[in-house]
């Protein structure tokens, strides 16, 4: 029989670290030369003299060690190991983020030994000499962060292949024939990974879901919440078990809570909302003040602990929010029926009640279950009615009911003064150091078949930020009563920004005249809100706003209260949105115990909780984000003849990035693709810079564009340049 001979490997790196990659690969276990030899496939005398010098070199600079004469092994704590996560570019190599290093370690392609992005893996770190950018081999993938991927199936005779869209997912994914299952090919599929041998080039898995046909609408939103692992509908033992609800107000129940039924209580939400997880009450006190009450639906009256609605709603653990249907926490019964509190209806709710001065003092607090009836629902544009015109008769062409209608003196007065109250609120936070992001939110106008028909901006204006005020207010105030008195709790935290973000930003907006300011954390915040206000209205003001939101570090969910540097809070939670974020519900858990003077609990286990609902906040963001482009990506579809007028955005080595102006979808100019000169790509000017003419394209420079390309899959536009803008 013969031998499978392979050449010797002139790489002694490479030979180097093939041979601790086998000794790691069984730690404290001794190896010899031979052995090491038939594992690399390598017995001619040369390669194996090779390895008895590499074995020898190893143990001399104790990279390994030599446990009993010519048997070496390597310590599971050698350090030269690091366990981190692998960060993939689309250039099919990575990069081992592990806090050990100030920078990124490098992971060459042939490295990467079958790991993929954000997988927790071991790897051993070599290349650290002075001036040069350490590389390492990935020794072992500890834990994989996901084994399901969406991509369309290829069939062949006997076995298919799935390639999926994702720049940062490097291999296809091989289908045994028996395990294609209803596929059809050209199919979009969930398919699970289930091996990975190790003389494959590709992983080994099944169709686990047909998702549709590439394109139509259905199978790429059901194709985002796949990819994202989020789900399309709920289990129907979970529908079952939520149908038998009993959602009916009791007398007794009402006996045990602070009855608000006679207090003045409405609700502000959008106009097309279904769920209205808060409302505000309003009393003027004999004294002068205001008693304004935050009434949050009492969703963990309904979701009992331990039971499989509980769970279902903790695995999901946040609401998604795409562009034509959201996938809810809970289920209808409670998301639009029970926990929503709707006008003319009794509801359970947990309130946070203050007695506020006419100067926005919070004098008294009270924090507790309650009853209410709300009185009134408006949506933010009849609000914002009634705040600009001081009028209290909305106009049909306003009204959510399809007919002018007049509202009471009485809600009407509560609402201005509300207004009033939010606005003192807001100015003394933004003057402790808040920064104030009113970032454009496009939206579509889509017709019966989820079809877009046009595009606008959703901006923020009084109304929003009256129910944002109260909201805010209702969260700090929860958090610091519990933070004050030091027992474990969730907190909404939010770490400083980033300064090498906030450099590079810099960087990019003094091309446009703006500067950030330094010197300490409350001047970057004032001059961070300054220009805000100055990009505000302006073609670079998206760009700019983005920029910003990126050099922030990200909020999350922690048992350990750092403060909320963004509100410019010492304490912060989220208590106002049970309806559709899990972390709202274990605080009124949480805050009902110690109101019933419980002791505090067990940290350890609230932090794996918070870890795991920011984990899914992520990927839910993750989902949005991918659906407002596909619907970008789908009305551009249909505007192909046309010429827009565009801001570049981004500038890099192989083309611009444009944003369109008039309705903010994103798209890609090939630098191949701009005939007026031969451009180059010059990293210090952030532009590229025409070889003949020196003229220059760079960030905010205004072009006219028209669609090259819509590709709905990859959710990508590509653009033809037209012209720069006169």
């Amino acid at each position: 029989m013969n031998k499978k001979i392979r050449k010797p490997i002139k790489n002694e790196t490479d030979l180097s670290s093939k041979i601790i990659k086998i000794l790691s690969q069984s730690p404290n276990k001794a190896f010899n030369y031979k052995q090491i030899g038939a594992k690399l496939e390598l017995d001619d005398t040369k390669s194996r003299n090779q390895i008895i010098k590499d074995l020898k070199i190893l143990a001399a600079s104790k990279k390994i060690t030599e446990s009993e004469p010519g048997k070496y092994l390597v310590k599971a704590e050698s350090q030269d190991y690091y366990e981190g996560t692998i960060d993939m570019t689309s250039r099919k190599t990575a990069y081992f983020v592990c806090p050990d290093f100030t920078e990124d370690v490098f992971i060459p392609t042939n490295n990467l030994n079958r790991a993929l992005d954000k997988d927790k893996v071991k790897v051993y770190v070599y290349n650290r000499r002075k001036g040069k950018r350490p590389e390492g081999e990935v020794i072992e993938v500890v834990e994989r962060n996901k084994t399901d991927f969406v991509g369309v199936i290829d069939i062949q005779a006997n076995f298919a292949f799935v390639s999926t869209a994702n720049p940062k997912m490097y291999t296809d994914i091989f289908i045994p024939k028996d395990k294609i299952g209803e596929a059809e090919n050209g199919d979009v599929v969930l398919v699970t990974i289930e091996d990975w041998p190790k003389r494959a080039d590709s992983p080994f898995g099944s169709v686990v879901k047909v998702l549709g046909k590439p394109g139509e609408h259905n199978t790429e939103i059901h194709a985002i919440l796949a990819e994202y692992g989020l789900p399309s509908d709920f289990p129907v033992e979970v529908e079952v078990y939520a149908q038998k609800i009993d959602t009916s107000i009791q007398e007794a129940e009402i006996a045990k809570r602070r009855d608000m039924r006679d207090t003045l209580t409405f609700t502000i939400d959008p106009k097309d909302a279904k769920d209205f997880d808060d409302a505000l009450s309003f009393k003027k006190l004999e004294n002068g003040n205001y008693e304004i009450g935050i009434h949050i639906a009492d969703v963990s009256y309904y979701l009992e602990e331990g039971t499989i609605l509980d769970d279902e709603a903790y695995q999901r653990a946040t609401s998604v929010y795409l562009v034509d249907r959201v996938v809810p926490m809970l289920p209808e019964v409670l998301s639009n029926f029970a926990c929503s509190l709707r006008p003319n209806e009794e509801k359970y709710t947990f309130s946070a009640i203050f007695e506020v001065s006419e100067n926005a003092q919070v004098i008294n607090q009270w924090f507790g279950r309650t009853v209410i009836y709300s009185d009134q629902r408006f949506a933010y544009e009849e609000a914002q009615y009634i705040i600009e015109t001081k009028d209290n008769t909305i106009p049909v062409d306003i009204s959510i009911t399809g007919e002018s209608y007049v509202v009471s003196d009485e809600i009407t007065n509560a609402t201005l003064k509300l207004d009033e109250l939010a606005k003192i609120l807001r100015k003394k936070r933004m003057a402790n150091g808040a920064i104030s992001f009113d970032k454009v939110e496009v939206k579509f106008n889509l017709d019966e078949q989820g079809e877009p028909e046009g595009v606008y901006f959703k901006v923020s204006k009084d109304a929003n930020h009256l129910i944002e005020e109260f909201m805010l207010l209702a969260n700090r105030k929860v958090a610091e009563y519990i933070g004050k008195q030091k027992k474990t709790f969730i907190y909404r935290i939010h770490d400083e920004p980033n300064e090498d973000k906030l450099i590079a930003m810099q960087s990019v907006i003094a091309k446009f005249g703006y500067k950030i300011d330094f010197r300490n954390k409350g001047d970057i915040s004032k001059s961070l809100n300054a220009l805000m206000e100055e990009v505000n209205g302006k073609k670079e003001q998206n760009l700019i706003d983005t920029l910003a939101i990126r050099s922030m570090s990200k909020a999350k969910y922690s048992t350990e209260n750092i403060g909320h540097y963004g509100l410019a809070f010492d304490y912060y939670s989220h208590f106002t949105s049970p309806i559709r974020r899990y972390p709202d519900v274990m605080v009124h858990r949480l805050l009902q115990y110690y109101l019933d003077k419980g002791a505090s609990v067990n940290e350890e286990v609230y932090e794996t909780k918070c870890l795991h609902c920011s984990n899914m906040e992520s990927l839910a963001t993750n989902a949005e984000r991918d659906s407002i482009k596909y619907m970008q990506v789908k009305y551009m579809q249909d505007h192909q003849d046309e010429e827009f007028l565009g801001v570049i955005s981004g500038v890099t080595e192989w083309g611009i990035y444009v944003e369109i102006v008039s309705n903010k979808c994103e798209g890609m100019v090939r630098i191949r693709e701009i005939k007026d000169d031969y451009y180059t790509f010059d990293e210090k000017q952030y532009a590229l810079v025409g070889a003949t003419s020196d003229s220059i394209l760079q960030l905010g420079d205004e072009i006219y564009v028209k669609v090259k390309n819509a590709d709905l899959v990859k959710k990508q536009l590509d653009f033809h340049f037209l012209r720069r803008a006169e």
